[in-house]
């Protein structure tokens, strides 16, 4: 996909959309990243759902080509509209802070563009999300079927000529929401 340089941090990741091969190496990121193995059973079990969108799934290797990140794209709905939903997000801990996961998120967010995809939703931090552009669902009449606080939930339209819908998010089954 391409070479992201992080100037923070002088790094320079190179991102591309994850290959059969990369599956153990993604899995291993992923529950490094995490404090249970729950996130990267979700990244297994959506590989085998159709929530699945071959491309979306984006690693970020080093110059050397260790895997040190991912950010994951899968088909959710925003009332009846095909959105994408951005979930999880997942940089060795030795690699974090570094550009790595910002490098995932933007290849995957360029791909999911180039793919005519228009509308992507993310469940996160509401003080690292918004430099990719996202911004508070609420605002937009979007929701969700759980209790979460209300800035964690956020959307992105990719398009600025198709604003976001108003509705309720519909995640893919493997989510469990």
């Amino acid at each position: 996909m391409s070479d992201t340089p992080s100037p923070s941090t002088g790094h320079t990741w190179i991102t591309r959309a994850e290959t059969t091969a990369d599956i153990p190496a993604v899995r291993a990121v992923v529950v490094a990243a995490f404090d249970t193995p729950a996130e990267a059973d979700l990244v297994d079990a959506l590989r085998s759902d159709p929530a699945w969108i071959d491309g979306l799934s984006v690693v970020t290797t080093g110059q050397d080509g260790e895997l040190v990140g991912h950010a994951l794209l899968t088909r959710c709905h925003i009332g009846d509209t095909p959105a994408l939903c951005l979930a999880p997000v997942a940089v060795l801990p030795e690699h974090q802070k570094t550009g790595a996961g910002s490098a995932a998120i933007r290849a995957a967010l360029a791909a999911a563009k180039d793919r005519g995809e228009r509308f992507v939703t993310v469940l996160g931090h509401p003080a690292y999300y918004p430099r990719f552009g996202f911004s508070r669902a609420s605002a937009y009449g979007i929701g969700i079927g759980i209790d979460v606080p209300d800035e964690a939930m956020m959307a992105l339209a990719l398009d600025a000529a198709h604003p976001l819908p108003g509705g309720t998010v519909r995640y893919a089954a493997p989510f469990g929401i």
